[in-house]
């Protein structure tokens, strides 16, 4: 919920037109542009200039104190040379002068026209994203054309927004599911409540009743609470703690936690005792581990078997829990890591806020990790744990 927040802060924050501060990316390319072609254009002007004066002066000296005719001027033989390089040089800057002033401009109109059919698809993108709003995230821009950084820009952006639109999603699903299991222990404290209340023969008995069927219903939504608040902090989170933690202890202590419920339901257990040590957070190892085995022990069957191992790897400690139980189809093991999931169907259980798998795979992501669930032939589920271990 933190991050579907922060998400919708960010997307109404790009909804809203930003001031524009300097020129457009349009503009600057085309004075780049130009800029460049004037740069290049007046270095071979000057560089004509040059050359030209340089091979008019190398015109032989005519013999004798004589004079000749240039463009109707009488000019000595001894200075011919220095008249015609200036003359050379002053038709290149005129002809070069004009020259040079028709392809800077031509270069600055060339420059916008394609600068614009260039960006012309990313003001669609732009368009596009300051049409957007949380109703409108199954929109796609779909950019059609060659795959250029354009395509890739709109690309990304259709991915960004099918990761919105699925943390949005999941978001509504999750605080409709948890609205209904707080509705459930509320109704039932407002029935009571409102039940004794109108009844003006209630005894002491009747209002100890009372009191413990409340105590109840306020222990359940205490207890989704903390897990709500458990998931909604471990998701995306980075680990405080990073330490080696031995899993088979964890689980040791997990079973004995739930050896009265264990024994009540006579269920057999077998266990694995070598030592398997992960490295993470030791607060949230030790409720993945004892989710697991809690969901293991509440949604076994009677006189069921509950089978626990760990081992350790190079690379990965694994932690593999399985336990008889309902039937579970294959198609529906890994929606059990959704909130209010249970066995496949949401919020028909009496216990536990079917939240339990959840902060599993949100614990064991945080430690990066992988977890996966599996139905067992004949009744039941299969969970195991990979967690990265020191190196």
């Amino acid at each position: 919920m933190v991050r579907g927040r922060a998400a919708l802060r960010a997307l109404s924050a790009s909804a809203r037109p930003a001031v524009r501060r300097g020129p457009g990316l349009r503009l600057r390319l085309t004075l780049l542009a130009t800029g460049l072609v004037a740069i290049v254009s007046a270095l071979l002007l000057w560089l004509g200039w040059l050359l030209v004066g340089n091979v008019v002066s190398a015109v032989p000296r005519l013999p004798g104190e004589t004079t000749v005719r240039v463009d109707g001027v009488p000019v000595p033989t001894h200075q011919l040379g220095a008249v015609l390089r200036e003359s050379a040089r002053e038709q290149v800057l005129v002809v070069g002068g004009s020259a040079f002033v028709t392809v800077v401009v031509a270069a600055a109109v060339l420059a916008w026209t394609v600068t614009g059919r260039v960006l012309s698809p990313l003001h669609e993108v732009t368009e596009y994203a300051r049409r957007l709003s949380v109703e409108s995230l199954g929109e796609r821009i779909g950019l059609e054309g060659p795959r250029d950084e354009v395509a890739e820009l709109a690309d990304t952006f259709d991915a960004m927004l099918d990761r919105l639109q699925s943390a949005f999603e999941s978001q509504r699903r999750f605080v409709a599911n948890a609205s209904h299991e707080l509705r459930t222990p509320l109704s039932v404290i407002r029935t009571e409540l409102d039940v004794t209340l109108s009844d003006p023969d209630a005894d002491a008995a009747e209002l100890r009743r009372m009191a413990g069927v409340v105590r109840e219903a306020t222990t359940k939504s205490e207890r989704l609470v903390e897990s709500l608040l458990l998931l909604a902090r471990t998701e995306g989170a980075e680990l405080a703690v990073r330490e080696p933690v031995d899993l088979t202890d964890l689980v040791h202590r997990a079973l004995s936690a739930v050896s009265g419920e264990t024994r009540e339901r006579g269920l057999s257990v077998h266990r694995c005792a070598e030592p398997t040590f992960a490295v993470g957070d030791p607060a949230l190892l030790e409720r993945v581990v004892g989710n697991l085995v809690e969901n293991a022990v509440r949604h076994n069957v009677d006189d069921g078997w509950i089978e626990i191992t760990t081992h350790g790897g190079p690379r990965w400690a694994l932690l593999h829990v399985v336990a008889s139980g309902a039937e579970v189809a294959p198609d529906r093991a890994e929606a059990l890591f959704e909130p209010f999931r249970r066995a496949g169907v949401p919020r028909t259980m009496r216990t536990g806020a079917g939240l339990g798998l959840s902060i599993v795979r949100a614990a064991v992501l945080a430690h990066g990790g992988r977890v996966r669930a599996e139905p067992v032939s004949g009744g039941g589920l299969a969970v195991t744990v990979e967690l990265p271990v020191a190196p």
